[in-house]
């Protein structure tokens, strides 16, 4: 039986509209990338069906996705498609150890974000996956990333990290002692011997 999209054939079947600003991911993305490249985009665009969407997105949590912090989480966390990057929602997003961070903070994050979509708009002919090969990222792009990784750093402690291992071993620490309480809870009770 026909249903209601014959009478309908020029929309969409899924309809994945968002309302607001949203975050696009690309679930696989080249290694040889220091940044995976992240769209920051705003409705009526309608993503594709290869990209992970986050709705209602800030642009201070554009910049914690697209910040050196959660790339290094990405690359020593995730998945692999061949040698290629793959983000997920389960095993990058929901477990990332979000920094604690207060409303000054979210505000510099923010307009460091914007600097890395105002270096990336000086562009306009580029896409993306040209912006963001490592052998040809321009200098302004590259120069705004690390200014507000450095600002991202900070949100975790005062000591600059040495590398990336050393970044994802804080955030694993983390993680932990996030974890704990959940652990500690979710063990079934003991039960006690009775007295004979």
């Amino acid at each position: 039986m026909i249903g209601d999209d014959a009478d309908t054939p020029t929309l969409y079947h899924v309809n994945v509209i968002p309302r607001q600003p949203f975050l696009v991911v690309p679930e696989v993305s080249s290694e040889e990338r220091e940044y995976v490249p992240i769209g920051y985009l705003q409705p009526p665009v309608i993503p594709s069906n290869l990209v992970r969407v986050i709705d209602n997105a800030s642009p201070s949590l554009f910049g914690l996705i697209t910040s050196r912090m959660h790339m290094a989480w990405l690359r020593y966390i995730g998945g692999r498609l061949e040698s290629r990057y793959r983000y997920s929602i389960g095993l990058i997003y929901n477990p990332f150890p979000w920094p604690n961070h207060t409303p000054e903070g979210e505000t510099q994050i923010a307009r460091l974000a914007q600097a890395v979509l105002d270096a990336r708009a000086h562009y306009p002919d580029s896409t993306l996956a040209d912006l963001y090969d490592p052998a040809a990222m321009p200098a302004d792009l590259r120069k705004a990333h690390q200014t507000l990784d450095g600002c991202v750093d900070k949100l975790y402690r005062k000591e600059p990290f040495a590398s990336d291992r050393e970044r994802v071993e804080f955030l694993l620490a983390r993680y932990e002692k996030e974890r704990a309480p959940l652990v500690v809870a979710a063990r079934p009770a003991k039960k006690r011997r009775r007295k004979q």
